[in-house]
């Protein structure tokens, strides 16, 4: 009895598991375990997912801080390096699952019985590891935190997301959206002036929940995919394609009659293991379809990045400040749009941030600093290509700036960018045939032969000239709407004033320092550059550079209050940014737009007065007329070998996602169309029930173009879509 209250004793643990007695640690591993088995042998819905998600995503990369022995993280960084480190692993171990797997003879390597046995034995042999080591698994003691009413209120923000997202997809109406956007307002006014309602302590938490609840108010606007003009149709497709095979293979190749073709811009997605093993690995786990994996798991994955930056940005400027800034991070619109169809880059934030949490911080010890490095690199380069690169250029330029001013630096060193680059440069070189090391040398081709242009203005792109104030404002509302956008571009620049003259004395790595001088030269690059705006897409980009942007702007603030006050006034710094930010917010999420009844670009708030060219043209909204359509299309007609003929909105996105048929194969349907023997016509509910066939930058009416198929013979209708065939 004594005994048994003497390990009752010893098995303690805080709620963040960061003090837990090793012995319980391996027995709480083992009844997770067998609690996610089960659900998964007798696939107990809900629990199965709900369950299985935080396991996989949470407890592996936590056993590995475990066995690292990272006492130096503090509980936010540890519940951010668990993310991580489980998402790499499970990228990893699937791609090595994958490879083995197909070297020894499997067929079908991603399979639920195989990833189950391999992950848990993984798992299972890290925490007897972490046991024989006889290490104490605390990585920092607990604090004690008194829950605050207030931030009980955060929770409601996800719950009236989800709740007033699904009611505008059935029933039109937005009101309950409208709620969540003012509600979220109020609540960032009243936890930047309150300290009393709102602990610091409670910023991240309220972060994240903001953060879920614009992210979820435009993932789940409808049940299917909404691209928002990205590339989530070819990623859904190189997934799914990897889920119907069994395996992913490295070189994807399609076959027509004329024999095998090749894509070098699905070869460069297809080697972005983010998502092509990553959601596979999921959706087998989990039983979740790849729609709710792109529509639910990735967009809360995305959730942490602010935390992230927040934990980076509050060592320098403070929690109030650091919170400040990483809600600018959320208001800007690319966060919960754009974002939302570049599924491979949500998980390469995420390790770009974590990596910029390893480089800045001194307390980690260098073995650990390294490993960290390594691990994180790897999962980086196996998720986006773009972003590897980018971060190559702000740390090479890091260190040859320091190089230059003689100042020696531990955070980075040369033997981290050589590995950084040697990781990358074999992994993009030796897979996929290449093709994303071509689109490298393509895209700097397409900026040298712009260079003429360096004084055309016209030759940045819409996205920049608005920037500049330079092209036409539809309206009073989009001025307004500029101002505001204009005004947070103006702090940052003269919070980078007061930074580089000393005017704001702040105790800032020299590194991190170079980093945002680093993003204020891309954004010159951006403005000046013909065709490099074009080619990274302007906002995307701005999006990344507000990693290193968003405190500027808050310093820029300081600074202002600074030259008007002898004496630093902390509410009249709050002031001004709540001036500023909480209408940036409101114009950037439409808001403003959609009460005054003026034109609006957001499907969540106004998709149901938008035009249809803009809603399933240039956003790739669909319907399940159109769905059904195209997943009959994909079931009983030889796409391959016949001649496919759609509209471009119609190719790009449903035909992509939910057909599964290569782009390659579609012809677009135009005024000079001609369709050949067995050729099939897939018409939308765009074509049927809008009335539009979109080509390019111009349209027809259906009506216009009804010759093409006058002659067809009708082979599938449900209302909304139509297929005709040419069986003459």
């Amino acid at each position: 009895m004594e005994g048994s209250l003497e390990n009752g004793r010893n098995c303690k643990m805080d709620f963040l598991l960061t003090r837990l007695d090793k012995r319980c640690f391996l027995m709480l591993i083992i009844i997770m375990q067998l609690i996610v088995s089960v659900t998964v042998l007798f696939d107990i819905p809900i629990a199965r997912q709900i369950l299985g998600f935080f396991y996989f995503t949470f407890l592996p990369g936590f056993i590995f801080l475990k066995l690292l022995n990272l006492n130096e993280l503090r509980h936010l960084e540890t519940l951010l390096f668990s993310i991580g480190f489980s998402i790499a692993f499970l990228m990893i171990v699937g791609l090595l699952i994958n490879e083995f797997g197909l070297l020894f003879g499997v067929s079908q390597p991603l399979s639920l019985i195989l990833l189950m046995i391999v992950l848990n034995g993984l798992i299972l042999l890290s925490g007897v590891l972490v046991y024989s080591r006889n290490r104490s698994t605390k990585i920092r003691a607990g604090e004690s935190i008194r829950i605050s009413p207030f931030a009980l209120l955060f929770v409601f923000l996800p719950i009236l997301s989800i709740v007033g997202a699904i009611y505008a997809s059935v029933y039109q109406n937005n009101l309950l959206l409208l709620l969540l956007i003012i509600g979220i307002s109020l609540v960032f006014i009243v936890s930047v002036l309150s300290k009393n309602l709102l602990s610091s302590k409670f910023y991240p938490f309220a972060l994240l929940m903001i953060a879920i609840a614009i992210l979820f108010h435009s993932s789940l606007i409808s049940t299917y995919i909404v691209p928002f003009g990205s590339d989530v149709p070819v990623e859904y497709f190189l997934s799914e394609t990897t889920i119907h095979n069994g395996y992913w293979s490295s070189t994807l190749t399609f076959l027509s009659g004329s024999g095998s073709l090749w894509s070098t811009e699905y070869g460069a997605m297809n080697a972005m293991l983010s998502i092509t093993i990553l959601p596979v690995v999921y959706s087998i786990l989990l039983k979740m379809d790849l729609t709710w994996i792109f529509k639910l798991l990735y967009p809360a994955i995305l959730a942490f990045v602010p935390l992230g930056l927040y934990q980076i940005w509050q060592k320098y400027i403070g929690k109030k400040y650091a919170f400040i800034s990483a809600f600018l991070f959320i208001a800007q619109e690319t966060f919960y749009s754009e974002m939302l169809g570049l599924n491979r880059q949500i998980i390469a934030e995420l390790f770009f941030v974590i990596l910029l949490l390893v480089m800045l911080n001194k307390k980690i010890e260098p073995f650990n600093k390294m490993t960290c490095f390594i691990i994180f690199s790897f999962a980086l380069v196996l998720s986006h290509y773009a972003l590897a690169m980018i971060f190559l250029f702000f740390v090479s330029f890091a260190l040859l700036l320091l190089i230059v001013l003689k100042r020696s630096s531990r955070n980075i060193t040369v033997s981290m960018i050589v590995l950084f680059f040697v990781i990358m440069f074999a992994w993009y070189i030796y897979t996929s045939r290449s093709a994303t090391f071509d689109n490298f040398l393509e895209f700097g081709g397409r900026v040298y032969r712009q260079l003429e242009d360096f004084f055309n203005p016209a030759s940045r792109g819409q996205d920049v000239l608005r920037g500049l104030g330079l092209a036409e404002s539809p309206s009073i509302w989009n001025s307004i709407s500029r101002i505001f956008a204009y005004i947070t571009q103006v702090l940052i620049v003269f919070g980078f004033i007061g930074l580089a003259t000393k005017r704001i004395t702040i105790s800032i790595e020299k590194e991190y320092l170079i980093f945002s001088l680093t993003a204020m030269v891309f954004l010159a690059i951006l403005i000046l550059l013909p065709g490099v705006a074009n080619t990274l897409r302007m906002t995307r980009f701005y999006h990344i550079l507000l990693f290193f942007l968003a405190p500027l702007c808050v310093i820029g603030a300081l600074f202002i209050v600074k030259l008007l006050s002898k004496h630093k006034k902390e509410l009249a710094v709050s002031a001004l940014l709540l001036i500023v930010l909480v209408p940036y917010f409101l114009f950037q999420t439409e808001f403003m737009f959609e009460i005054t009844g003026s034109d609006s670009w957001s499907i969540p708030l106004s998709g149901y007065r938008m035009n249809a060219l803009r809603l399933y043209g240039q956003y790739g909204y669909t319907d399940s007329y159109s769905v059904y359509g195209a997943r009959w299309l994909s079931e009983n007609v030889n796409i391959g070998n016949s001649g496919l003929y759609a509209d471009g909105s119609s190719r790009n996105y449903v035909l992509t996602i939910y057909g599964m048929v290569y782009r390659g194969y579609v012809n677009l349907l135009s005024n000079t169309t001609f369709v050949t023997r067995n050729g099939v016509v897939y018409l939308s509910t765009l074509n049927i029930i809008e009335g539009v066939i979109p080509f390019e930058r111009f349209s027809w009416n259906t009506t216009e173009l009804t010759f093409i198929f006058d002659d067809l013979s009708l082979v599938y209708t449900n209302g909304g879509s139509i297929t005709y065939e040419n069986i003459s």
